[in-house]
């Protein structure tokens, strides 16, 4: 009987640690993901502000250019702040909250930025390859 107990307290402690863990992995997740949602609305602000300013969105194909443009490396040297946190790279890149550049993609009227998400990886594979299922990437536009 106390051997019964015994292995009842231990699958309970082991089964409330698996809770506690799996709480801990989604309330981390949910940080990263506002976060990023924060950086990328700022930065999407930033982008019109340029816009506004200079009558189109920055020149420059990387991320590293975008940035430069925004500090002031423009034809009007306007300066665009970018929120209160912007992350950057060693390479000067706006980067995810998991330290990845994220990509940036410009239209006549809009933008798209994507992120690789918790995996640090952009998933570019069709709806009908097995990888597809793990795709983690976040895409935003305005």
């Amino acid at each position: 009987m106390k051997r019964f107990v015994f292995l009842t307290g231990v699958i309970a402690a082991l089964v409330g640690a698996f809770f506690v863990a799996r709480f801990y992995t989604n309330w981390r997740f949910n940080v990263h993901a506002r976060e990023m949602n924060e950086d990328v609305d700022n930065l999407f602000l930033a982008l019109q502000q340029f816009k506004e300013n200079l009558g189109r969105y920055p020149v420059g194909a990387s991320n590293a250019e975008i940035v430069k443009a925004l500090k002031g490396g423009n034809p009007k040297n306007v300066i665009i702040l970018v929120g209160k946190k912007a992350q950057l790279n060693d390479k000067g890149e706006f980067v995810d909250p998991w330290g990845t550049p994220f990509r940036i993609y410009f239209s006549d009227n809009g933008v798209l930025i994507r992120s690789a998400g918790p995996n640090r990886r952009f998933d570019d594979k069709r709806s009908g390859d097995s990888a597809a299922a793990e795709c983690d990437d976040y895409f935003k536009s305005n």
